[in-house]
C-alpha cells in the first residue's frame, strides 16, 4: 500500500515511511567504514590514519548537497501541500541544475587547497602523500556525491523512499565489491579504496538523475524551469542548518585529530577513526529518520494541519528516545569486537580504541534529540532555529569541550568531549521545541 504525505501517520506507518531513508543514510555512512576496514587490514596503519585524517575535509566539500536536499525538500513539500505541483517540479529542477554547477566549483577549489589543508592537519612524509592520493580521487566525485545526498531527500518528497533505498543499497554494494577487488584482490592499495568510493558515489548520483530526467510515476521530475532567486535563497537559508551541521562536524573532526595527534599521535587518529565509523552509522539512523519525516512535517505545515503536526512530533520523540537507549547498549556491546575488527593487529592501538569506545558510546543517548530537533525546524521552514541548534551542537559545544576537557583528563577528555557536547545540544533542542510550540501549534 502506497503511503502518501497527506495521510494520517500511526507509529507503524511513520516507521514504514522513514525506514528507507534511515537505510539510505546508514548505507551512505558505510562507505567510509568499508574503506577503513580494507585499508587498515590490507594496506597498513599509516594509510588508515591518512584516510581518517583527510575524510572530514572531503565530507566538508560535499556538505552542500545536504543543504540543497533538506532545504529544497522542505520548500518543495510545502509547495506541494499548498497544491502547486508544477511549481514544485520547477523548483526541483532548478536545485538540481544549481547543485551540479556548485559541485564542479567545489571540486576545483578542493584540488587547489588539498595539500595545505593536509599539512595544516599535521600530515607529513608518507602520511601526507597518502592523504593527497586518497583526497584527489574523492574530490573528483564531489558533484556526484552532492547529487547523491540531495536525492536521498528528494526521493522521499517524491513519495518514492523505497526506490531511493534501492539506489543507495546498490551504490553501497558497488563500494563493498570494488573495495574487496581493488584492495584485497588486486594490489591497488589506497588508490583502489578511493576508486571504490568514488565510483559508488557516481552511481548514487547519476542513477537518480537519469530516473528523474525520464517520465516516471513519482511526484517529481526534471522539467523546464525559470531562475527563481528567492526560492534558491529560501532553500539555502532553510537548509543552512544541515550545511552548518556537516561543515561543523568536518571542522570539529579536524580539531579532534589535531588534539589526538598532540596527546596520542598517529594511533590516536586511527582510534578516533574507528569510533567515527560507528558514530556515522548510529547517528545516520537519526539523520535518516529526520530526513524521512521532514517532508511529512512540511506537507502538513503547508496544509495547516496542526493536529497532525502534534501527532508527528509526539510519536517522533518516543521513537528517538527508544532508539537512543538501544544505541548506547549496542555501542557498549560492540566496543570490543569492532575495535578488534579494525585494529586487532596492534595491541596498544586496540587498547586505546577500546577505552575510547566505551566512553564515547554514551554520546548516543543525547545525539538523537538534537539531530531531530534541528531537522524538525528545517521541515517547518524555520532555518534560523535549525541553524542555531546545529551550529551550537556541532561546532561551539564540541570545540569548547575538546579543547577544555583534555586539560583535565588528557586523552579521556577527548573521548568525553562528545558526551558533554551532545548533552548540551539535547537540552538546547528541547528548550526550542517547548518555546516554539504555540507559534506552530504542534
Amino acid at each position: 500500500m502506497n503511503i502518501q504525505l497527506s495521510d494520517h501517520f500511526t507509529y507503524g506507518k511513520l516507521l514504514r515511511f522513514t525506514l528507507p531513508s534511515i537505510g539510505m543514510m546508514i548505507f551512505t555512512s558505510i562507505y567510509s567504514v568499508v574503506d577503513g576496514f580494507f585499508v587498515s587490514n590490507f594496506v597498513g596503519k599509516t594509510p588508515f590514519a591518512a584516510v581518517n585524517l583527510i575524510w572530514p575535509f572531503l565530507m566538508l566539500m560535499g556538505a552542500f548537497g545536504f543543504m540543497f536536499g533538506t532545504g529544497g525538500s522542505a520548500l518543495i513539500a510545502k509547495t506541494m501541500g499548498a497544491g502547486r505541483m508544477d511549481k514544485a517540479r520547477e523548483l526541483f529542477s532548478l536545485l538540481i541544475a544549481v547543485s551540479v554547477g556548485v559541485g564542479i566549483a567545489i571540486t576545483v577549489v578542493g584540488m587547489l587547497v588539498l595539500r595545505p589543508v593536509a599539512v595544516l592537519l599535521g600530515a607529513e612524509g608518507e602520511l601526507l602523500e597518502n592523504c593527497l592520493v586518497y583526497g584527489r580521487i574523492l574530490l573528483a566525485a564531489v558533484p556526484a556525491f552532492m547529487l547523491q545526498m540531495e536525492f536521498q531527500s528528494f526521493f522521499i518528497t517524491a513519495e518514492k523512499p523505497q526506490l531511493g533505498l534501492r539506489v543507495t543499497v546498490l551504490s553501497g554494494v558497488i563500494n563493498m565489491v570494488l573495495d574487496a577487488l581493488l584492495v584485497a584482490v588486486f594490489p591497488l592499495g589506497l588508490v583502489g579504496a578511493a576508486l571504490a568510493t568514488a565510483l559508488s558515489q557516481a552511481a548514487g548520483g547519476i542513477i537518480p538523475l537519469v530516473y528523474f530526467a525520464r517520465p516516471n510515476d513519482s511526484l517529481l521530475r526534471l522539467t523546464r524551469f525559470r531562475w527563481d532567486g528567492a526560492a534558491l535563497w529560501k532553500t539555502c537559508t532553510n537548509g543552512c542548518s544541515e550545511l552548518m551541521s556537516n561543515l561543523s562536524m568536518s571542522l570539529v573532526s579536524m580539531i579532534y585529530n589535531l588534539q589526538l595527534m598532540r596527546y596520542a599521535g598517529e594511533d590516536g587518529v586511527a582510534a578516533y577513526g574507528v569510533m567515527m565509523y560507528i558514530s556515522f552509522v548510529f547517528t545516520s539512523a537519526f539523520i535518516g529518520y529526520s530526513i524521512g519525516s521532514a517532508p511529512i512535517v512540511s506537507y502538513h505545515y503547508g496544509a495547516e494541519n496542526k493536529a497532525e503536526l502534534h501527532s508527528l512530533l509526539q510519536k517522533s520523540l518516543v521513537i528517538i528516545a527508544i532508539g537512543s537507549v538501544a544505541m548506547v547498549a549496542a555501542g557498549e556491546l560492540l566496543a570490543r569486537p569492532v575495535s578488534a575488527l579494525f585494529v586487532g593487529y596492534d595491541e596498544a592501538l586496540f587498547a586505546l580504541t577500546l577505552r575510547g569506545f566505551v566512553l564515547f558510546s554514551f554520546s548516543f543517548l543525547f545525539s538523537g534529540l538534537a539531530i531531530f530537533g534541528s531537522g524538525f525546524f528545517t521541515a517547518l521552514n524555520n532555518g534560523l532555529v535549525s541553524a542555531v541548534i546545529s551550529f551550537l551542537r556541532t561546532l561551539v559545544f564540541q570545540t569548547a569541550a575538546v579543547f577544555l576537557l583534555p586539560l583535565v583528563w588528557e586523552i579521556d577528555g577527548v573521548w568525553a568531549s562528545v558526551i558533554v557536547a551532545e548533552l548540551a545540544a539535547a537540552v538546547l533542542a528541547g528548550a526550542f521545541l517547548l518555546k516554539m510550540r504555540k507559534k506552530y501549534g504542534y
